[in-house]
């Protein structure tokens, strides 16, 4: 891809992104301890904060690739758990792991992680799904909260009694709207910032603990 823009002048923002990433902490750590990318850290931190992990489960990931949750979910709980995750991308192979490439939001998608399960319930949904950015803020914020709807449908079709879910999503307009939607089906209902999380960066995360399906 062409660093010039239609003046012929090298993009600033380009290199800026660039000196940041090869100088990030979390990309080093990344790297040093094998993770696939540096969001491995921003699950580490929900994980431990919020508890998300116990030896046995079965854990859905929504989005996947390239495959760095999957990673801490099998350093944390080894054999010990289902890992079943799906991306509309391609994602190297991992131990472990059962992987479905197909678009999580296309009912071929989801069929095929429903006969994954195998008619069996979760423990726990994870969602690191976000949309490609259009740099229009409206409809970047509108395609993130989609996202983030579809999961929770998923989770709440899917989860176990007494089971948890994590997703990502855009602070904005129907961020308040979607915590309260999740708040319905879940005991208590968090939104965190993980440090991994670029201060810039509007993401945020939901945490849903203690499903109870709808009130």
């Amino acid at each position: 891809m062409s660093s010039l823009n239609k003046s012929g002048k090298k993009h600033r923002f380009g290199k800026a992104w660039m000196h940041e990433h090869v100088n990030d902490p979390y990309v080093k750590e990344a790297q040093r301890r094998g993770f696939r990318s540096r969001a491995a850290f921003k699950l580490i931190e929900l994980a431990d904060q919020d508890r998300l992990l116990h030896p046995g489960m079965t854990v859905v990931d929504l989005g996947s690739a390239p495959g760095s949750w999957c990673q801490v979910v099998r350093e944390r709980l080894g054999g010990q758990a289902k890992i079943i995750a799906i991306d509309l991308l391609p994602m190297d192979g991992m131990n472990g792991v059962e992987f479905i490439q197909g678009d999580f939001a296309a009912e071929e998608g989801l069929q095929a992680l429903r006969k994954a399960l195998k008619g069996e319930p979760t423990d726990l949904v994870l969602s690191d799904m976000a949309p490609n950015l259009s740099g229009v803020e409206a409809a970047d914020q509108a395609r993130s909260i989609a996202l983030a709807e579809l999961a929770l449908d998923f989770a709440v079709q899917h989860l176990r009694s007494g089971g948890d879910f994590a997703v990502k999503l855009f602070q904005g307009a129907g961020s308040d709207a979607f915590r309260q939607q999740a708040a319905v089906h879940f005991d208590k209902v968090y939104m965190r910032k993980p440090k991994a999380s670029r201060g810039r960066s509007r993401e945020i995360y939901v945490v849903g603990k203690g499903f109870h399906g709808t009130a």
